[in-house]
C-alpha cells in the first residue's frame, strides 16, 4: 500500500455525506392542457367549455399529500416585482411524507402534487412572471 492510498480512502470517507446529499432538480409541468380539464355532473341543459390551458401559477412544499392542505412557508430570500427565491426548511418528522405542490390557474384552482424523498432536507423555489396572465417560471432545487 502506498502512502497515498490513505489519503484517497480518508478522501472518499468525507465526500460520502455530500453524495447523499445530491441535489435534485424538480419541474413542475407549465400547464395543464385544455383536453385534460373535463368537467362533470354539470346542471341539465349546459354546456361545457374550456377555453385556454391552466398556467403554472405557484410552487411550494408541503406537509403530506395535497388533500391535508399543509403548504408551507418559505423564507424569503430575494424578492422584486418580477422575481423571487423562497427557501424551505423541511427538517424534522413528516409523518405523511414530504411533497411538492405546483398550482395551476390566478387562484391556484387546481394543483398536481409530487412525493419528495423522505431524506429531503431543503428545498429553495425561484421565481419569475411568466409572459401569460397569471403565470409564473420555477426553477426548483431540493436536496
Amino acid at each position: 500500500m502506498t502512502r497515498f492510498q490513505p489519503i484517497a480512502i480518508s478522501a472518499l470517507v468525507l465526500l460520502a455525506p455530500l453524495a447523499a446529499a445530491a441535489e435534485q432538480r424538480i419541474e413542475c409541468p407549465g400547464e395543464i392542457p385544455q383536453a385534460s380539464v373535463k368537467l362533470t355532473n354539470t346542471p341539465p341543459g349546459w354546456q361545457t367549455y374550456v377555453a385556454a390551458p391552466l398556467f403554472l401559477h405557484n410552487a411550494a412544499p408541503t406537509n403530506g399529500p395535497p388533500q391535508d392542505l399543509g403548504q408551507m412557508i418559505g423564507d424569503t430570500v430575494r424578492k422584486s416585482k418580477t422575481e423571487w427565491i423562497d427557501k424551505y426548511s423541511l427538517e424534522g418528522r413528516y409523518p405523511n411524507g414530504k411533497w411538492l405542490q405546483c398550482d395551476y390557474g390566478v387562484l391556484n384552482e387546481i394543483s398536481l402534487s409530487k412525493r419528495l424523498d423522505d431524506d429531503t432536507k431543503e428545498c429553495t423555489i425561484s421565481g419569475k412572471k411568466g409572459e401569460k396572465a397569471g403565470q409564473n417560471l420555477f426553477t426548483i432545487r431540493c436536496k
